[in-house]
């Protein structure tokens, strides 16, 4: 792993959440995608993680973001019940999109620029982006635990030493 920029340091251990992401999203099974947990289903809880990370990763208040196609009020917000469903297949092809996105930008983002603050918003690059960390890996806990509950299996996670799996690998420890 490069340490000799922080943005460096970012851009790894991105990478290798969002990687632990996708493993997660991937392991839930079926039959858990609609089971409610504290009174909303599994895939409201994982899509208000990545919608979370979408908006507030980069700018909660870029004037050119957009949100998913599929997006009607309130599927992020866990405190409201929501008409509709979004299936594992819309969920996996956002995260492929958010993935995207975050690469770009992390492509682009310097050091110093890690202390300036995005247009419209209060916060620091550098804040957002660990406030992120924070906010996605309480989720990604609560989904490991929900999966661990219902399959015995633990998911696979990454560490800071394991190499980022390429092409087939098993999904759970």
């Amino acid at each position: 792993m490069e340490q000799s920029a922080y943005t460096s340091i970012i851009r790894d251990q991105t990478q290798r959440a969002l990687w632990e992401v996708g493993n997660v999203i991937d392991c839930i099974p079926d039959e858990l995608w609609d089971r409610p947990y504290c009174e909303m289903p599994l895939w409201k809880h994982v899509y208000h993680m990545l919608h979370s990370l979408d908006l507030w990763y980069i700018n909660p208040h870029d004037p050119h973001y957009t949100e998913p196609s599929f997006h009607t009020p309130d599927p992020n917000n866990l405190d409201v019940v929501t008409e509709g469903r979004l299936t594992h297949e819309q969920i996996t092809d956002y995260f492929a999109q958010i993935k995207i996105r975050l690469s770009n930008h992390l492509d682009s983002l310097t050091d110093d620029a890690l202390l300036t603050r995005p247009e419209n918003c209060e916060y620091t690059r550098f804040t957002l982006i660990l406030a992120q960390f924070r906010h996605l890996h309480s989720h990604m806990g609560m989904l490991m635990g929900f999966i661990i509950e219902a399959t015995g299996q633990w998911p696979t996670v990454l560490g800071l030493t394991r190499p980022i799996p390429i092409g087939d690998y098993s999904r759970f420890c």
